[in-house]
């Protein structure tokens, strides 16, 4: 895989994203996810996951330059995919914790809102989901696993408000479980999950999707109709001006 590399080690499957600097998404990385989830599922030495990012960045989100470039069919393909990355990884029914190693904001979140606990690391950095002042309409399933962690009404006010959280932020309002030092992320995503791993394997997991049943139904219903929304947004002009302006921004930046 290019983008994406594991370790197992004590019957966890440490996942690392390894993209560019900010491992931003394109669609390769969602295919290589969907592979890694797909195969840590029936694979009876994987017990749990730890997905992890690098120094600095978890994941910026989508990797809007790539994406600006995309043709319609490419577009397509992408979101199709992507939304079928998140039915797979809500369905995960091994423990799942993201080892959030910097920012998350936007896709970046969204995989870590996947994921049973969330362990940040103190800093400087932000997490939430502000696809809204980036001209891009958020799917009613996305929103259904913002408030399965927030709450419906702090999810509400946040997503339309495009928030975004630094760690003890995201701590306080039940977006993080944990906030620590970098040097201590690994450390704790590992404890977090082996304190759920030592309970009866089937009991777990299958509570586990007891619980997020309806989550899980909310990823799988309406997924057509949300690519189709979330594409007519995206040709708009008014939002392939934001994006042009965000895209200057970053080139600048580098």
């Amino acid at each position: 895989m290019d983008y994406i590399h594991t370790k197992k080690d004590d019957h966890i499957l440490h996942i690392l994203l390894d993209r560019g600097r900010s491992n931003a998404m394109d669609v390769r990385v969602i295919e290589e996810l969907i592979q890694v989830l797909q195969e840590a599922q029936v694979d009876p030495s994987i017990e749990a996951i730890v997905l992890s990012g690098k120094e600095g960045f978890f994941s910026s989100g989508l990797d809007l330059i790539t994406l600006f470039a995309y043709n319609e069919e490419e577009m397509r393909h992408f979101w199709t995919r992507f939304m079928q990355l998140l039915s797979v990884f809500v369905a995960f029914e091994k423990p799942s914790v993201a080892a959030i190693t910097g920012h998350s904001p936007a896709g970046g979140c969204v995989l870590a809102l996947c994921c049973d606990y969330r362990v940040m690391a103190e800093g400087d950095y932000i997490m939430g989901l502000n696809e809204v002042p980036v001209g891009i309409v958020v799917p009613e399933s996305i929103f259904t696993l913002y408030s399965f962690w927030l709450g419906q009404g702090a999810a509400y006010r946040s997503l339309l408000e495009g928030r975004l959280f630094k760690p003890q932020e995201a701590l306080s309002i039940g977006l993080v479980d944990e906030v620590v030092p970098f040097d201590r992320i690994q450390i704790s995503a590992i404890r977090r999950v082996k304190s759920v791993m030592q309970f009866e394997k089937n009991a777990w997991r299958k509570t586990k999707l007891n619980l997020r049943s309806e989550l899980i139904r909310a990823m799988d219903r309406g997924q057509e109709e949300a690519v189709e929304q979330v594409l007519e947004q995206w040709w708009k002009p008014s939002t392939r001006d934001i994006l042009k302006t965000i895209i200057h921004n970053l080139t600048q930046k580098r």
